[in-house]
């Protein structure tokens, strides 16, 4: 099964992120937070916890502001709490855009979320008007000349749903959220390591812009990507 280019994508999203750095650590230390303070600061009982470590230390971020950062949530630390909201929406051409975000102060952050959309040709939905249009799922990206047989055999033995290839070659292997690490454990021990592993809400359908249409909708991406309160932003737009 083809489709567009996810090696490209997560090319092209990695060197953002990389211009980015100070934000990301930003979020990934909330996640950190938000997950400890749901379920522990034991990585071997806490997933969620765990793959936001990871996260941290693909970003290079020191061990000790890991751990003083699960102190915070767990209590141990004086920390702010943060609440976890997700907002609805459309983009360009009718691009479903879900965003998500933790924030300590929901009116500042559902005004921020509105006038970034507003401002660039964009608007609000209500709750539930786009997640169909999305599944939650682990997703793990191989880079093209990979081996899509041993791919193939190897996640789907250890547990995975599918593996889709682009028509550049890149491999994609889906699971079930609970199934990701497990999946992603099996292709580290192959030595088939993913240039991309995370669980995400991926779009079950993309909607194609004409150019000028992509550079209006990057334009909405970048204005949610900037806002300080910012997580997550799934959108169904193939750019």
């Amino acid at each position: 099964m083809a489709g567009h280019s996810k090696w490209a994508n997560i090319q092209h999203r990695k060197g953002r992120q990389d211009e980015k750095r100070g934000k990301v650590w930003t979020r990934v230390i909330r996640e950190i937070m938000v997950a400890a303070r749901l379920a522990g600061g034991d990585l071997d009982t806490n997933p969620r916890l765990r793959m936001a470590v990871e996260k941290a230390k693909a970003a290079n971020m020191p061990a000790d502001t890991i751990k003083r950062n699960i102190d915070k949530a767990t209590g141990n630390l004086e920390g702010v709490q943060y609440e976890e909201i997700r907002y609805e929406g459309y983009g360009i051409g009718g691009v479903a855009l879900m965003v998500d975000t933790m924030t300590d102060n929901k009116v500042r952050t559902v005004a921020e979320v509105r006038h970034a959309l507003s401002k660039h040709g964009g608007n609000m939905g209500t709750e539930g008007s786009v997640a169909f249009q999305f599944k939650h799922c682990g997703q793990l990206i191989l880079a093209p000349g990979t081996s899509e047989d041993k791919v193939m055999e190897v996640a789907l033995e250890a547990g995975a749903e599918d593996v889709v290839v682009d028509e550049e070659g890149a491999i994609e292997v889906l699971t079930q959220p609970a199934d990701f690490e497990a999946v992603k454990a099996a292709l580290d021990a192959a030595g088939l390591s993913a240039g991309m592993a995370e669980v995400t809400y991926r779009a079950e359908n993309t909607i194609d812009l004409s150019d000028e249409d992509q550079v209006k909708m990057q334009k909405i991406l970048d204005a949610l990507e900037e806002l300080d309160d910012v997580q997550e932003v799934y959108h169904n737009a193939a750019l």
